[in-house]
């Protein structure tokens, strides 16, 4: 089976943009920064973790990780989506 050398990454929006802001930008010792890396920390997966370290702070794209990880972009995507959504169900009993 071969592998696309593209991928429409839908992970892409206005909550990825607002998590990326909130990792890596200059929020390093805000509350809500150090609540997120305690989420990361110790609610995801050791493979999500992975995933989402490679994603938001190394900037790697789908591709690149499901390349890096030899799985399928889209499992890639799944990850992050699944990631993403345990982090906010978290989230919304902190806020």
């Amino acid at each position: 089976m071969s592998r696309r050398s593209s991928y429409s990454d839908t992970v892409t929006g206005e909550y990825d943009d607002n998590i990326r802001q909130i990792l890596v930008d200059k929020h390093d010792g805000s509350k809500l920064h150090r609540i997120l890396l305690n989420i990361i920390k110790n609610e995801l997966t050791s493979r999500q973790k992975e995933i989402i370290m490679l994603y938001y702070f190394k900037g790697m794209n789908i591709c690149e990780i499901a390349e890096m990880k030899n799985i399928t972009p889209q499992a890639v995507s799944a990850m992050i989506i699944r990631a993403r959504k345990k982090i906010f169900d978290y989230m919304k009993y902190i806020f």
